[in-house]
């Protein structure tokens, strides 16, 4: 599957759009997703909102899961923060852990600009069977 036709296809994602996260890189089982840090993404005590950085995540999972062109969305989901980042930029990295016909697994690891990891979130995404046309 051709990058530039995935990564165009997952701009339809207007959730993460609107909240700035751009993918990366993107190929079967694999996605790498960025978002600029900005007033808009930290909460009442000046650190990164925890639901951008899951938003962050899901998008890693999203591309990484449906790269492949088959239909796979969330069932289950568990967030662990590790750290608060003060940096400039996150960074997620979403990598297939175990897959078959009806399930996959993923980690997705969050790193700030100097890699420190900042949160990590496992998924499991169901395959509904039907197929993804990217155009």
């Amino acid at each position: 599957m051709h990058e530039d036709k995935l990564k165009k296809f997952f701009l339809r994602d207007r959730f993460a759009s609107y909240n700035g996260i751009t993918l990366e890189k993107v190929a079967p089982g694999h996605a790498v997703t960025k978002m600029e840090v900005t007033e808009n993404h930290l909460n009442g005590v000046d650190i990164i909102q925890g639901g951008a950085i899951f938003t962050l995540a899901d998008l890693a999972f999203a591309a990484a899961a449906n790269s492949s062109g088959q239909v796979t969305v969330g069932i289950n989901a568990s967030i662990s923060y590790f750290k608060a980042s003060s940096g400039k930029m996150l960074i997620a990295e979403a990598k297939e852990v175990s897959s078959s016909a009806k399930i996959a697994n993923y980690n997705v690891d969050v790193v700030n600009e100097t890699e420190e990891l900042i949160a990590r979130v496992t998924f499991t995404g169901y395959r509904k069977g039907n197929r993804i046309e990217f155009k």
